[in-house]
């Protein structure tokens, strides 16, 4: 097997470290930290077990490094399916999500997924199932609650259309009192 060496020109320990104040996070910051070690003349096992990954992962950083230079430390995009709602769109989810379902047409006082999917298809044409749509509830930030159930008070107009629309005997007629019988006190 042959030993590793770092051979790219832009691998040096100034350029590193002027990348290393540019770009942020914990694993990329990992990966620059390996490479300056192995400038430094550590061995590959040795900078793993630091790190606590495998030493097959350091050789494949120096593999990485030695083809593509500096852009071997920087952010790739993670692979997979891009998602349904673009970022516009997301942010204008969770204004709404902040403002009252009532706001936008919506005929109840609580968001649920349900709502949201009939959101997403009024007013912005797409399309995805409930459970989807309260994943995106939950990733910008807000919790589902239970609805609220409450008893709806008659008024007095309400009460007199009842009576007209659902009474069985005809209006003026004679209602005649409560049979007496074995039930009666």
């Amino acid at each position: 097997m042959k030993a590793l060496t770092l051979q790219h020109p832009e691998i040096t320990r100034q350029s590193l470290l002027a990348k290393a104040d540019v770009i942020t996070g914990a694993w990329i910051g990992i990966r620059i930290a390996a490479l300056l070690l192995w400038l430094a003349g550590w061995k590959s096992t040795a900078i793993a077990e630091l790190f606590g990954v495998s030493r097959w992962a350091v050789c494949q950083w120096m593999n990485w490094a030695n083809e593509q230079g500096l852009r071997s430390v920087e952010p790739q995009p993670a692979p997979g399916r891009q998602p349904r709602l673009s970022a516009v769109v997301q942010q204008e989810l969770d204004l709404a999500l902040q403002a009252s379902p009532e706001k936008f047409g919506l005929n109840r006082t609580r968001w649920d997924g349900v709502l949201v999917v009939e959101y997403l298809r009024r007013f912005h044409q797409v399309e995805i199932k409930v459970r989807q749509a309260q994943r995106y509830v939950r990733r910008l930030g807000f919790t589902l609650q239970m609805p609220i159930y409450r008893y709806l008070q008659a008024t007095q107009k309400g009460v007199e259309k009842f009576k007209q629309t659902v009474k069985k005997t005809p209006q003026g007629a004679k209602i005649l009192p409560p049979a007496s019988g074995a039930f009666s006190g």
